[in-house]
């Protein structure tokens, strides 16, 4: 008996495979170090992700959504934020963007999405703003860039701070600036799963504010300072040498993950056309600008699909099932608010193989099984 191919979806061990020799030196580092919060990996690491954003200051700290509450929290602490402030965030997001903005006591304003790019749609950004609005947060969903003039404008003309959530798209350009260089400040996630992730837990936020980085800084060290003077009722977010030292590791070839997925998407979309059963991602003018975190299709009967796909033995996942404004913890707060294409795209959204654990031999099996399918 044949047994079938499998194609999965991703292998963490294999990901990391690549670095095992450098991260083995990279974990007996910080143990010889003796230094176990904070120290020398933690700055390094802050200073090498500055400079390959582009930013002045880099903070580390836990995770991505611990960096989107220290950057609101610490505008509240600025003065340039207070509690029941508007901040407008995509409607097709991950539930962190939006439970950031609840958690510093500020109100979530949902702006629908674009079909096309499946980031905000920048055109229904105006009609979102009141006089309590205070900043928009951009979300650079599955790794492509949700920047563009209009945004732009509407906060230059109003004043607003402009937040990028950049969990999904480190390594992503507009216009030759890097993502989390774009706006005020950005919050980073290196969770295993994203393109450059850790062995655990690991965030960081990047400014060219040194104010909201000192800010930033002393809110995740318990609001202080300096040793046993706490300016602020803090947290304790710090992030860990030991992630630390991993991401010193992989940072350096964040390009080259980068070019790896794009050349993983171009198989995808050479091979296999849009079809009423199956829309393909539309790329940006310049498609050096998407990352590919995910490679997002549109199924018009997802069902089907994902049936298909189990008898090919392709592995998926879905991102995302259940948009932020229908969980149970936003339903009151949202109800009767209708955000039609980020629902759309919530029934139909599904996420192909994209990692450096599909071989490009894997991809192009892939695509050729994909454009077999009829729905």
């Amino acid at each position: 008996m044949i047994q079938q191919k499998k194609y999965p979806f991703l292998d963490l061990a294999d990901a990391n495979a690549p670095y095992m020799d450098e991260l083995r030196e990279a974990a007996a580092r910080v143990v010889s170090s003796g230094r176990y919060v904070g120290g020398a990996e933690c700055e390094l690491f802050e200073k090498e992700l500055a400079a390959a954003t582009g930013t002045k200051y880099a903070v580390g700290v836990s995770n991505g959504l611990d960096a989107l509450r220290l950057i609101l929290r610490a505008y509240i602490e600025m003065g340039e934020m207070r509690s029941g402030d508007e901040v407008i965030v995509p409607a097709n997001t991950y539930v962190a963007s939006v439970l950031a903005i609840s958690d510093a006591g500020l109100k979530p304003v949902m702006v629908d999405a674009d079909i096309e790019t499946l980031n905000i749609d920048t055109s229904l950004l105006r009609r979102a703003v009141t006089p309590r609005t205070r900043a928009i947060m951009t979300v650079h969903l599955y790794g492509r860039v949700a920047w563009d003039d209009e945004l732009e404008a509407v906060a230059r003309e109003i004043g607003l701070k402009v937040i990028e959530d950049n969990a999904q798209a480190i390594g992503a350009r507009y216009r030759g600036r890097m993502t989390g260089s774009l706006g005020d400040a950005a919050a980073f996630s290196f969770y295993p799963t994203k393109n450059i992730g850790a062995l655990g837990d690991a965030g960081a936020v990047t400014t060219s504010d040194e104010r909201l980085a000192a800010t930033v800084r002393a809110l995740a060290n318990y609001g202080s300072d300096r040793r046993y003077h706490n300016i602020y009722k803090g947290f304790n977010c710090r992030l860990d040498p030991m992630q630390a030292a991993v991401l010193r590791v992989k940072l350096p070839h964040i390009d080259e993950e980068s070019r790896r997925r794009r050349e993983l998407a171009a198989i995808y979309l050479k091979n296999v056309q849009s079809t009423p059963a199956l829309t393909m991602p539309l790329l940006p003018a310049d498609p050096e600008e998407h990352v590919f975190h995910q490679f997002v299709v549109l199924a018009a009967n997802r069902a089907s699909l994902e049936e298909y796909l189990k008898a090919n033995g392709i592995g998926y996942d879905i991102h995302y099932a259940t948009p932020p404004h229908r969980q149970p913890c936003y339903a009151a707060e949202f109800a009767g608010m209708a955000f039609p294409v980020t629902d759309v795209i919530a029934s139909r959204c599904l996420s192909l193989p994209i990692t450096r654990t599909t071989s490009t031999a894997d991809a192009e099996a892939i695509a050729a099984i994909l454009a077999d399918y009829k729905g």
